[in-house]
């Protein structure tokens, strides 16, 4: 688990297309142009500063990623506003903020 203010590197990868207009774990509807994120254990609404290329906040409001090796699943959104979406899955530098 990552503290507040801390920062880790994580694997993120995005979803989008696929999920957009469901439901999400939390019970809101899934966006994909939103800035959120899943995450396996962080609880629900926790802020991450994510940064790639560039950097965004994002809000956890999903879980996942259910594939092994990545710890982070962004917003299809927040991946091209941070330069991770050609790419897919890459690096993150990510700070706890709440």
């Amino acid at each position: 688990m990552i503290g507040v203010g801390a920062t880790l590197a994580l694997l993120a990868s995005y979803y989008g297309i696929g999920f957009h207009g469901r439901l999400t774990a939390n019970g809101e509807t899934f966006n994909k142009h939103s800035s959120t994120a899943a995450h396996k254990t962080l609880p629900f609404n926790t802020r991450l500063r994510v940064c790639f290329k560039g950097c965004e906040v994002v809000r956890i409001n999903d879980r996942g990623p259910f594939i092994h090796g990545r710890d982070l699943d962004l917003s299809e959104g927040t991946a091209r506003r941070i330069g991770l979406h050609h790419q897919g899955v890459g690096t993150v530098q990510v700070t706890r903020l709440n």
